[in-house]
């Protein structure tokens, strides 16, 4: 009986792994260690690099105010937009949740927003809709409502409408959702409507606590997603009015491709690395807390 020779078996396996092989290691590892070469580096792009140490992310955390106040903008749009779409998301896969003819082209339709939602289209259409002489601002004065600024002109409104189009983009949380939502038994609110429950007993009782694995996917997926928003911040209102959309993406965008301080940006691009790391990992560490997993 001939022997199975592992050895061949072992050089097929890295043949076809090669191709992915290949693209993580010159599209992901590389970079990722030039990166951190740089960020300790003054670097502008047109000349070779300067080693500086730990200059960069000395002045980042001791003089640099545009800093923090990036840091504060993207905080708070990720608190805020975060739980609002994953909300919105639940209650529209709530109710997508049925057997109904023509269900499943709503679905799609529903979705169409996150496969769209972040292109420059239609974060410029965002910008017609809201913007000084847009939609909104012609209906108020349409009806008779006249306003000095936009949303997108008032410093304490500009963010909120950013947050509105992260918001808008819920279609790929209510997928998740959804089928979530169609693996819990039917059986369950069976019994407990036998029992007397009610409809929003039920939600909390059954809906709540058989999806918080769900919940806990999509939480980490969206923070994860929120800290590295960029093109809406870009093109609908560059950061202002008074930096009050300035986000962190934008900023280290900034820093690299406007003011050609390469090895600065490198930095704060590591400090968002580790920032969104410690969220990731307190959320993981408070799972045992709230998220509920079958056995």
């Amino acid at each position: 009986m001939k022997k199975h020779n592992f050895g061949d078996d072992t050089k097929v396996g890295y043949l076809l792994l090669a191709p992915w092989l290949f693209g993580f290691i010159f599209m992901y590892v590389i970079p990722a260690a030039m990166s951190i070469y740089y960020s300790f580096t003054d670097y502008n792009l047109l000349s070779a690099p300067n080693w500086v140490g730990l200059k960069n992310y000395i002045t980042i955390f001791t003089t640099d105010k545009t800093f923090r106040k990036a840091l504060v903008v993207t905080f708070s749009y990720v608190f805020i937009m975060v739980p609002l779409r994953l909300a919105f998301a639940l209650f529209v896969a709530t109710l997508l949740n049925k057997k109904h003819m023509g269900m499943a082209f709503y679905r799609v339709l529903y979705y169409i927003p996150s496969i769209v939602g972040g292109s420059i289209a239609v974060s410029v259409v965002w910008k017609q809709i809201f913007g000084n002489k847009g939609v909104l601002m012609s209906l108020l004065s349409a009806i008779g409502i006249e306003q000095k600024f936009s949303l997108l002109g008032n410093p304490k409104t500009a963010l909120f409408v950013i947050v509105l189009m992260g918001v808008w983009q819920f279609g790929s949380c209510m997928l998740v959702f959804l089928s979530g939502l169609k693996q819990i038994p039917n059986s369950l609110y069976e019994s407990a409507s036998l029992d007397g429950a009610s409809k929003m007993q039920q939600f909390w009782k059954i809906t709540m606590p058989m999806l918080t694995p769900t919940i806990f996917f999509n939480l980490i997926q969206q923070i994860i997603n929120g800290f590295r928003v960029f093109t809406e911040s870009y093109v609908i209102t560059d950061g202002g009015p008074m930096n009050s959309t300035l986000t962190y993406v934008l900023y280290l965008y900034r820093s690299a491709f406007a003011n050609f301080h390469m090895g600065y940006s490198c930095a704060l691009a590591w400090i968002l690395v580790a920032i969104i790391g410690v969220m990731t990992l307190i959320l993981f560490k408070s799972q045992n807390s709230w998220v509920h997993y079958e056995g």
